[in-house]
This record gives C-alpha cells, structure tokens and sequence, in this order.
C-alpha cells in the first residue's frame, strides 16, 4: 500500500493520524474503503457525517424520502430550507461542503428484493439505519451470504441498540438471533409512533460510524456477537452477547 499522503490530507486528518492505532497507513486504509449507508435518517445523518469527516473514500448513500419538518429535529444534515427536498440529493451536498474528495453515490430507491444486491454488493462496509424490520432482515440476510461487516442501529423514545456482524468469522449470530421475524412490529421503529429525543438518534448513529472505522483499521474491540442496548433517560446500558440459533 502507497502510504504516502499529501499535505492538504496530512493537516485535514493530522489529529487522526497522530493516534498510534491509525497512523498513516490507518488513514490511507480509511480512504480507500467503501461504506454504505441505507437510510438517511437520523442514524444515517451521523454516520454519513462522521465517516465523511474522518476520510472514507467513498460513501453510498439510500434513501427514498424527502425532507420533512418533523425530520429537522434529528436528522441532522437537514434545516428548513430543505424541506420537500430529495434527502440523499441534500445530503450529498452537505457531504462534499465537509470533504470535497469524497464520492457519494446517491440511491434515491427504497431498498427491495429487486435492488438491494446491485447495491449492496459494491460496498465492504454496510451501515443499517433504516426503520422497518423488512429492510433489516433483507440486508441482514444478504450481508450474511455475501460475508459483509454489518453494523445495525434501532432507535425507539429514549432507547438505542445497536448490532455489529462480522459475517466472515464462523459461528457469527445474526439479526433474526435477537427478533423473530413473525413475532415482531414495526411500531417500535417508527418515531411517529414511538416518539423519539433528537440526541439519541445522533449518540447511536455515532456510535454506529465509530464501529465502522474501527472495523477500517481493524483495531479494539467489536460487538460482533453482541447487542448493546442504550437507556439514555436513566443513563444505563447493557451489552447482551446473541447465541446462533441452529436454524439462522
């Protein structure tokens, strides 16, 4: 690997490369990686900016909403001015304003059985922030196949849980370890509702992107195996590690 970086890069990310767990090699493995993120939302929002901050080459982007005023609370990449705008096209924008070498691919698509492998199959790096059980079994099954790093958030009132599956390690439980599909509702991802505090989108969807980079540089721990489930209104967490159930 060139390891060679050039001086508008080295001063851009010069407080991430001054970290012995990143470097300059660590930082040229965040350039050239390649990382999905499927709903533009309030994870979505915080990952996309996080990773674009910290250097990610390239960034794709699903979404197939428009801004709306209840989003502005919690989606970060919006304000007032874009509402009835396309989210992923308003996010790409805002994207390059931060990091102008970054490529962002816009999907203004709600992902289905039709189009979710042309898209997913480009990227090493897929973060799940979308808001219907539907959605996450689809890319959970399809990252399991295709031996993806999956990172997983779910937000509902003042309650985060976030998921990471290293789906190249043998043995590595999966999303339908922890729900059922037949038993579960989409009400307790749906903010309208559920309700949901704005910071919690934004604590989560970090935490989210903070597990991708880590992921990058294959460095610290993961949850892989695990669930981290946040209370943000008692201010507890708990991290529960998921069996493989045998027919999953």
């Amino acid at each position: 690997m060139n390891s060679k970086l050039n001086k508008n890069q080295l001063e851009r990310f010069s407080r991430q490369i001054i970290l012995k767990n990143i470097g300059i090699l660590g930082q040229k493995k965040i350039i050239q990686s390649k990382a999905l993120i499927i709903g533009m939302g309030g994870l979505g929002c915080p990952v996309a900016e996080f990773l674009t901050r910290a250097g990610v080459g390239s960034i794709g982007i699903v979404d197939s909403d428009n801004v709306d005023l209840s989003n502005i609370h919690r989606q970060s990449l919006y304000d007032i001015g874009d509402l009835k705008k396309s989210k992923v096209i308003v996010a790409r924008k805002r994207l390059k304003k931060i990091n102008s070498k970054v490529k962002v691919n816009c999907h203004k698509i709600r992902l289905n059985e039709n189009n979710y492998r042309k898209i997913i199959k480009g990227y090493d790096y897929i973060i799940d922030g979308s808001d219907n059980f539907k959605t996450k079994f689809l890319i959970n099954d399809f990252c399991k196949v295709s031996k993806k790093f999956l990172v997983t958030g779910a937000i509902s009132k003042f309650d985060g849980h976030i998921f990471t599956f290293d789906f190249k390690k043998k043995n590595t439980p999966c999303i339908r370890s922890f729900f059922q599909e037949e038993r579960i509702s989409d009400d307790i991802l749906n903010c309208e509702y559920e309700g949901i505090l704005g910071t919690v989108a934004g604590i989560i969807g970090t935490i989210q992107a903070n597990e991708v980079l880590k992921k990058i540089l294959n460095i610290g721990q993961n949850l892989n195996g695990y669930i981290l489930i946040f209370d943000f209104l008692n201010l507890s967490f708990r991290k529960i590690k998921l069996n493989k159930l045998k027919n999953v």
